[in-house]
């Protein structure tokens, strides 16, 4: 394998007319002579469905686990050809409800075959699918509906109740409300009075047929619209076309292709990152366009280890906080498991580490230590996985070091934002040199720094740090109804990521700062509050942490979402009986978390919460 993963294909540039130095243009060596582009005859993301459906009309592609009255059961799948069936039906269904190409469709709920079945109805009647999520604040499914003119929804059983609280401020938009699942006759009634219809999964199906002429499809139609936060006012709706979406799904293919081994028939995705997101989207669109199968979580984060154990995965999604816990969960068993066996793991572990050090592909780096002692570890995701890719935030390197070692699998980690259809950079799966980096630019985008002098940052140092910059073919095509918006993130043809980073020797990007996020507090002492966030977050019993500070104080404060199933053992140690959202005011339960962040603040030589 070569030694720099990169190509430079254009200089960089000293400051001028007070603009900032940038650094120069590097693309994957996998795209030298190119970057990947959409061939001819792909129109829309429909074709890698419909083409699937043909090759594998028997294949299982939506899988959910069958529920009993006492307990939950193994999954149980629809094919291709079921879920073909199904979205056609749906398309002819939305046509029949007055939605033309080009129009604009919600999709609210957690991730279930309905979800991809709405999805792909979009997709064959050309009009563009709009996730709606209630996380970007109070009022932001309202918002959405009404920013993007949403006309039809498709809406999980249990969400139906705030759509309908919020239907009389969006009722000149919103005619349309199909449930995941059933609706009752007072939700119906309910949506009449507002000029709208309700149905059921059920009742909206046989709306439809599955012979009918769907519409022609153009690469720049608007596949989806993307609400993401912004740093302050409303949700920002990012537009993606199906030329950049495709191209996404095929540089995904393009690179496991050169570095690994693509996905096939055989294999089996575990969905559970939010398909609201494009992160989940993209990866679950790759899988479709290859025939494997998708199995979806239950939705609850305590069984989501039980999940996966049913499933059985062969590729695995995940972000740093879910490879945290199993990091976790297998640490302890093996401390656990006595002294003999704990020496034994350490010595198969270190062995292991050396080899893949010195560029032994995972396979080879010790065959017999994988037999001995990661068969056992790798059984933590099921036993079957041979890809993990990591994303939306950054991978401790310790945490990194240990999947690589103890999964049995190769591991990319990588970086994207929804502005660049998800991923933008990858690590090399097999180079372990990567470690602790985003890797190298995807095959469709090119990448250059930008220097940040006001943060000290030089994209023409020996060692060039910068804001990232993006150029390509998987970009968003602005924001919404928001022109302003763009031109402050897209200049002369680059979209500006707000993210600082630092190119490695081996063509690798490594993240190491976000533009503007330091803050000076009132005493004049300067605050990155990120590496404080990253500290805090290695204290066991909290699930997330924002921190906040400004020129007008002299202190920080922070908010805390607590662990769930960490609070809840630490409350059974103590006897106490409370949910879970009692936890959370209770006042010992409070301490406790408090105290251990301070712990965990001292250990790391940072400020006391």
């Amino acid at each position: 394998m070569p030694e720099v993963y990169t190509v430079k294909v254009e200089e960089g540039r000293l400051a001028t007319d007070g603009k900032p130095s940038v650094g120069p243009v590097y693309r994957s060596i996998y795209a030298k002579d190119g970057l990947l582009e959409v061939p001819s005859d792909f129109k829309s993301p429909w074709d890698f469905f419909r083409d699937s459906v043909k090759r594998n009309p028997n294949n299982n592609m939506l899988g959910r686990r069958q529920k009993t009255e006492s307990k939950l059961g193994s999954y149980t799948w629809l094919t291709y050809q079921d879920v073909y069936d199904a979205a056609m039906k749906m398309g002819s269904a939305i046509r029949s409800r007055g939605v033309n190409p080009g129009d604009r469709c919600g999709i609210y709920g957690s991730n279930c075959p309905e979800w991809i079945i709405a999805m792909e109805a979009c997709n064959s009647c050309a009009v563009s699918y709009v996730p709606l999520y209630d996380t970007l604040g109070p009022n932001a499914v309202e918002f959405i509906i009404n920013h993007a003119e949403v006309s039809i929804a498709f809406v999980q059983e249990k969400k139906i109740p705030s759509v309908l609280s919020c239907l009389a401020q969006c009722s000149s938009n919103l005619k349309t409300i199909v449930s995941f699942g059933s609706v009752s006759t007072t939700q119906k009634k309910e949506a009449e009075g507002h000029g709208a219809s309700c149905f059921s999964w059920g009742e909206f199906l046989q709306l439809g047929c599955l012979d009918w002429d769907l519409p022609s499809k153009k690469k720049t139609d608007i596949c989806t619209i993307m609400y993401t936060s912004g740093t302050t006012g409303d949700p920002k709706g990012v537009v993606i076309k199906n030329e950049a979406f495709m191209a996404e799904v095929l540089s995904v293919d393009h690179i496991i292709m050169l570095t690994d081994r693509v996905a096939g028939e055989d294999d089996v995705y575990f969905s559970f990152l939010p398909l609201a997101h494009v992160y989940d989207q993209i990866m679950e669109t790759y899988c479709i366009s290859k025939g494997s199968s998708i199995g979806f979580w239950q939705g609850d984060v305590r069984f989501l280890l039980e999940d996966i154990q049913e499933l059985k995965p062969t590729i695995f999604c995940g972000v740093p906080r879910v490879f945290d816990r199993i990091y976790a969960g297998i640490k302890s068993k093996v401390s656990s498991a006595g002294p003999l066996q704990s020496t034994l793991f350490q010595c198969a572990y270190n062995y292991k580490l050396k080899y893949l050090e010195k560029g032994l592909p995972q396979h080879k780096a010790a065959p017999l230590f994988d037999r001995l002692v990661f068969d056992k570890t790798k059984l933590a995701l099921g036993g079957r996985v041979r890809i993990l890719l990591s994303g939306a935030a950054p991978l401790p390197r310790h945490v990194e070091e240990f999947m690589r070692v103890t999964s049995g699998s190769t591991l990319s980690q990588g970086y994207g934002l929804t502005e660049s259809c998800a991923g933008c950079f990858t690590a090399i799966g097999d180079v372990y040199s990567m470690t602790g980096t985003v890797g190298v630019p995807m095959t469709t985008i090119e990448a250059r720094l930008e220097s940040v002098p006001e943060m000290g940052y030089d994209a023409l140092s020996n060692v060039p740090r910068g804001e990232i910059c993006l150029r390509g073919n998987t970009l968003f095509s602005g924001y919404h109804k928001r022109e302003d918006l763009t031109k402050e993130v897209m200049v002369d043809g680059w979209f500006h990521t707000g993210d600082i980073g630092e190119w490695q020797s081996n063509g690798a990007m490594k993240i190491i700062d976000r533009k503007k996020n330091i803050f000076k507090l009132s005493q004049g002492e300067y605050i990155a509050v990120e590496n404080i966030e990253n500290k805090y977050l290695q204290c066991p019993l909290i699930a997330s942490i924002w921190v906040y500070g400004n020129s007008f104080e002299s202190f920080l404060v922070a908010v805390v979402v607590p662990e769930r199933k960490a609070i809840e053992d630490w409350a059974k140690e103590h006897n106490l009986t409370d949910d879970f959202k009692s936890l959370c005011d209770n006042l010992k339960a409070r301490k406790h978390i408090l105290d251990e962040l301070n712990s965990t603040g001292q250990k790391h030589q940072k400020y006391s919460a």
